[in-house]
């Protein structure tokens, strides 16, 4: 049985339950599964890997529970600069539309390899547009050779322009072949044991993209395969008055008659609940995905994220789409999490722990997990470990504070399933290089 030691830590941060600490400590795993975490002196001595973390803080492994893989490709584009949601995405629709196999395997690659060098193990994507045969077993394949845990989304949009939908008629799909592909994107891919690294979520886009009758549907093949299902919801003001013109009713509550609330669902952005919305989503266990910087770069809003988990709904993070961040850094989302919810309720407001527990245990929360998002015996060995010689962190007073006050970093060493993807700044399972140069070649002939 392969073991694994990570000794000498300056500080291991568990986020478990007692969000107990440990100074000057390591944390023996075997198989994957953290075994013991404490005083070098208490753990065992040696290991089949032995990972030097002197001068470093441990914290668990990150994870992102909203993103858009595919949108590496388009950032930064001067059209879709200055403008609100709606008009960023009829701005992009038709270059998205040029998305191929080779395009879609280029930015997953792109995308997983900049969360992990950010302290992410655990990457939730929501792809909605399947343009040129475009498939989730493109994504699937180069999550796997990254070594990424990762949460596919069989997206979906199905409300054409021509229906009174935002998306263009040639970007969406029948709703049986929508179902059909779901179906077997499950049954061929969804792991449902523990430790898991694939797992399928059913995530048609939004409500001003697709039929309520698609809605639907995804909510019972979701529940009857025993999968998660995932949307965008109440992300801006335009939203909230396209519900009420097209279904009569606000996001929130439209969703809520579709079946769509509970601790299996979990929807991105949130920005724009009523009070009683909220009471609703908390009373269901009902998960939210908190995007600040994409919030904040749309002008769309500020969540109200402490509302939310006080009324008892699980709260993770998400770097959103790389068009609308345009980064996928989990650490600096993170950051982001604990600035704008002081600037929303004060300088007190939100501490550094809440910010980090929604990057680990919150998101692993909304994502139904309870093998990972802690460092605790029994749980994998997902582990982040931040350098704190490094420059950025010279003169911090305290480690754990220094993660987010100061400057965030590439992350040193990361951890997933027991296995280093990530050593001295670098990924070890791809050679970054030559993929960001295909990258880029694919995004430049996407935009001509």
């Amino acid at each position: 049985m392969a073991t694994l030691l990570i000794r000498d830590a300056r500080r291991i941060e568990t986020f478990d339950d007692g969000d107990r600490a440990f100074d000057d400590a390591s944390l023996f795993a075997r198989d994957g599964v953290i075994e013991a975490i404490g005083p070098a002196a208490e753990l065992p001595a040696h290991a089949d890997r032995v990972v030097d973390a002197r001068g470093h803080v441990l914290i668990p492994g990150l994870v992102n529970t909203h993103h858009h893989f595919y949108q590496t490709l388009t950032r930064a584009l001067p059209a879709a600069q200055d403008v609100e949601l709606f008009d960023w995405l009829q701005t992009l629709y038709p270059i998205w539309g040029r998305l191929t196999p080779s395009a879609l395997r280029s930015a997953t690659a792109v995308a997983c390899a900049e969360l992990l060098l950010s302290g992410c193990t655990t990457a939730s994507d929501h792809t909605y547009l399947w343009p040129n045969g475009c498939r989730v077993d493109d994504q699937i394949a180069v999550a796997r050779e990254l070594g990424i845990r990762f949460h596919a989304s069989r997206g979906s949009m199905s409300l054409g322009r021509s229906q009174g939908g935002l998306p263009p008629d040639d970007l969406v799909e029948r709703d049986d072949a929508i179902l059909a592909d779901t179906q077997r994107v499950i049954e061929t891919y969804h792991d449902p044991a523990p430790f898991a690294m694939t797992r399928i979520a059913v995530a048609p886009c939004s409500p001003f993209s697709v039929t309520p009758d698609l809605m639907r549907e995804s909510i019972a093949l979701a529940r009857a395969a025993g999968v998660h299902a995932h949307t965008h919801l109440a992300e801006t003001r335009d939203e909230e008055r396209f519900c009420l013109a097209k279904f009569g009713a606000r996001p929130v509550p439209y969703c809520e008659s579709l079946g769509w609330v509970g601790p299996d669902v979990w929807h991105a952005h949130m920005v724009h609940p009523h009070v009683d919305d909220v009471a609703t989503l908390g009373a269901t266990r009902t998960g939210v995905a908190h995007c600040p910087t994409s919030n904040m770069r749309l002008g769309s809003g500020i969540a109200p994220v402490h509302a939310l988990a006080a009324a008892g709904c699980p709260v993770g993070l998400g770097v959103d789409g790389s068009a609308s961040n345009d980064g996928s850094h989990l650490l600096a989302e993170a950051r982001q999490a604990l600035l704008l919810g002081r600037v929303a309720r004060g300088a007190d407001a939100v501490r550094v722990e809440e910010a980090l527990r929604m990057a680990t245990a919150g998101g692993a929360a909304c994502l139904g997990r309870t093998d990972i998002g802690a460092l605790e015996v029994g749980k994998r060995a997902d582990v982040a470990l931040f350098d704190l010689r490094d420059v950025g962190y010279s003169g911090a007073g305290d480690p754990l504070l220094g993660l987010l006050l100061c400057a965030p970093t590439r992350v040193h060493t990361l951890i997933v399933n027991g296995r280093p993807v990530v050593e001295d700044g670098e990924i070890s399972t791809i050679s970054l290089a030559p993929v960001v140069r295909r990258h880029g070649r694919i995004a430049a002939r996407m935009l001509r």
